[in-house]
């Protein structure tokens, strides 16, 4: 598949699951999603008058949990290319109390539509994959981080324990698209997660490309026995 027929497949594909979202994903991650979100933030040096820009934003959950911590100095800017994973956050934000704080956007996490220099720190949860490659968002990332920011991703990985790594795969491979299945009527709607985590590079050649991307002080951390990852780079 093509870049650009990537793309249109996973704008297409979200747009159709915008609203069943936030179950699925808590439902297929056993109600793990919301606590690697928490690890993700766990390692985010924020202060409360930090800028802060959410890639691949979606429903906006992260968004959410980095506008609580948040002071009227600061700003986070939620970001994504599908506008009903947008309509999803704007719902769920309406009346989060720092609402001031937050600015939902719709854009291309190839082609980020700020100056350089423009964040304090830069996050994704569940975004990288669903790219076409890694390189070219992590090279945006750097290019609107500030000097001495933090980039930080929370991904789908790649567990080396052989019978989790069997487990998982097995999971996600037969059991993830029929419950997307039962969940939307028809097949084909969450036969990509598997896909798209068997093309996925594995947590050091993440890493790696964090290197060639400029970012120093990489390093990642396994969650829930390497079933999902975190990165963190530094501009």
């Amino acid at each position: 598949m093509s870049n650009q027929h990537q793309s249109q497949f996973v704008h297409r594909l979200f747009s159709t699951i915008a609203s069943h979202y936030d179950f699925m994903n808590s439902l297929l991650s056993l109600n793990q999603d919301n606590y690697w979100r928490n690890c993700l933030l766990e390692k985010l040096p924020l202060t409360c008058s930090h800028t802060v820009l959410d890639v691949c934003c979606g429903t906006g959950k992260l968004t959410a949990k980095i506008a609580s911590r948040l002071g009227p100095q600061g700003k986070v800017v939620g970001l994504d290319f599908c506008q009903p994973m947008l309509d999803q956050a704007a719902a769920l934000l309406s009346s989060h109390p720092n609402r001031e704080a937050v600015e939902l956007m719709c854009g291309d996490a190839l082609a980020l539509p700020f100056a350089d220099h423009t964040f304090d720190h830069v996050v994704t949860a569940f975004g990288l994959r669903n790219l076409p490659n890694v390189q070219q968002p992590l090279a945006e990332m750097y290019r609107v981080v500030r000097p001495g920011g933090t980039v930080l991703s929370v991904e789908l990985a790649k567990p080396s324990l052989p019978l989790l790594k069997q487990l998982y795969f097995f999971y996600f491979h037969h059991l993830t698209p029929l419950l997307g299945k039962l969940k939307m009527g028809r097949d084909g709607f969450y036969s990509w997660l598997p896909e798209s985590l068997k093309a996925y590079p594995d947590q050091a050649e993440v890493a790696e490309y964090f290197k060639q991307t400029g970012f120093k002080q990489v390093a990642f951390y396994e969650l829930t026995g390497g079933i999902t990852a975190i990165h963190r780079g530094i501009k």
